[in-house]
C-alpha cells in the first residue's frame, strides 16, 4: 500500500524512480518507486544518510533530468510530459535553491544579473522593472541591495550568498520550492538565520516546501511531515512529531538515536548503532533493503520487499517488524 494521494494535495509524487546507467549494462537504482503528496503550503522534510537518493528525488521533481519512471504532479499539471517551452513555463512555479551556495553562482556575473536571470528568461518585464524586483528581493531576504547589486558573489559570505540564491529561485514568485541540503554547508549559527528567513517567506509567500537534508534537528525545525529514505526507497512517512515521538522503523529509529542532545547537563543518551556498510545501490539486497543492517531482520525480510503500510492514522512505515 503506498501514501494514500490526498484530495487536497497540491504536489503528487507516484511511483518515482531513478536509474542512471553504467558501462555493462548495469544500473544505479538511485530511487526507486518513491511516493509522496504535499498539501499547498506544507513543508516536507525528506531526510536519510548521504547516498540514500535525496537529491536525485529532488532533481527528478524538478525534472533535472527527468524520473525514468514514475509520475510527478504540481496543482494537477503532470510535468514529466512537458517539453522546451511547456515545460519552461512550467518551471515559473517550481524553483530550488542547490547546497552549496557558492558554486551554485556564476562567479563572472554580478548579484543584480544573477537574481535578474530568471526574469529575463522568462521574458518578463523591463530592465527596469527587472532590477526593481532583484532590489526588492534582495531587501526582503536580509540583504542591502544598494550595496549588494554590483557585487559579485566572491565578495560575499557563504551565508549571503545562500541569501542571494533564495533571493533567485523567488523572484519569479514560485508556488513549490526545492531546498536541497541548503544549509548543510553553512556554520551552525548561520544555519538558524537561513531557516528563520525561510519559515519567514514561507508565510509570507505561501510557499509550499520539500526540504531535503541528512541533519534530522534540522528537517524537525522546519517541516510539518517527514520522509525517511533508505537506498532509494521510502521507509517512514509522518507528522514530524510523531516520527520524532515513536519512530516504527529500525532505520528511523537509528537514525534519531545518533541526533545529539542540545543540553550539556543531558546524561548520555543509548545510540542504536548497526553493523555494516550501506549496500551498493548497484546491486541492492533482495527484500528489504535495510535488512542486511537491521536487528530485526528475518528469512522474510530476505524474500519479500516490505509494502509501506498505514501503521497509524497517517504514519506509514515499509517494515515487517515494526517497533510498537
Amino acid at each position: 500500500m503506498n501514501a494514500p494521494q490526498s484530495e487536497t494535495a497540491f504536489l503528487d509524487i507516484d511511483g518515482l524512480s531513478v536509474e542512471y546507467p553504467l558501462q555493462g549494462g548495469r544500473k544505479v537504482y538511485a530511487v526507486t518507486d518513491f511516493t509522496a503528496h504535499v498539501k499547498k503550503g506544507e513543508t516536507l522534510g525528506l531526510v536519510g544518510e548521504s547516498g540514500c537518493g535525496k537529491s536525485s528525488a529532488a532533481r527528478a521533481v524538478m525534472q533535472l533530468p527527468r524520473p525514468t519512471r514514475g509520475a510527478v504532479r504540481l496543482d494537477g499539471q503532470e510535468l514529466t510530459g512537458l517539453k522546451g517551452r511547456a515545460l519552461q513555463q512550467a518551471r515559473r512555479r517550481f524553483q530550488m535553491i542547490f547546497q552549496d551556495p557558492i558554486a551554485s553562482l556564476n562567479p563572472r556575473m554580478t548579484i543584480r544579473d544573477i537574481v535578474a536571470a530568471p526574469l529575463e528568461i522568462a521574458g518578463i518585464g523591463t530592465p527596469a522593472d527587472r532590477t526593481k524586483r532583484v532590489a526588492e528581493m534582495l531587501e526582503k531576504v536580509g540583504l542591502n541591495a544598494e550595496q549588494a547589486m554590483e557585487r559579485r558573489p566572491h565578495e560575499f559570505s557563504g551565508g549571503q550568498c545562500q541569501r542571494i540564491s533564495i533571493a533567485r529561485a523567488l523572484i519569479l514568485e514560485p508556488d513549490l520550492l526545492v531546498c536541497d541540503e541548503a544549509v548543510s554547508a553553512l556554520d551552525v549559527s548561520v544555519q538558524a538565520q537561513v531557516l528563520n528567513l525561510l519559515e519567514e517567506l514561507k508565510k509570507e509567500l505561501g510557499l509550499t516546501m520539500l526540504f531535503i537534508s541528512h541533519d534530522l534537528a534540522v528537517v524537525k525545525h522546519v517541516s510539518d511531515r517527514v520522509a525517511v529514505m533508505y537506498l532509494g526507497r521510502l521507509c517512514e512517512l509522518a507528522d514530524a512529531e510523531t516520527i520524532y515521538r515513536n519512530p516504527v522503523h529500525p532505520y528511523t529509529r537509528t537514525l534519531l538515536s545518533a541526533v545529539p542532545e542540545p543540553d550539556p547537563d543531558a546524561p548520555p543518551h543509548q545510540m542504536n548503532l548497526v553493523s555494516g556498510e550501506l549496500p551498493s545501490p548497484v546491486n541492492p539486497p533482495s527484500g528489504c533493503p535495510f535488512r542486511t543492517r537491521c536487528p530485526r531482520a528475518s528469512d522474510q525480510c530476505a524474500a519479500e520487499m516490505p509494502a509501506l503500510a498505514e501503521r497509524a492514522p497517517g504514519h506509514f512505515a515499509a517494515c515487517h517488524h515494526p517497533h510498537d
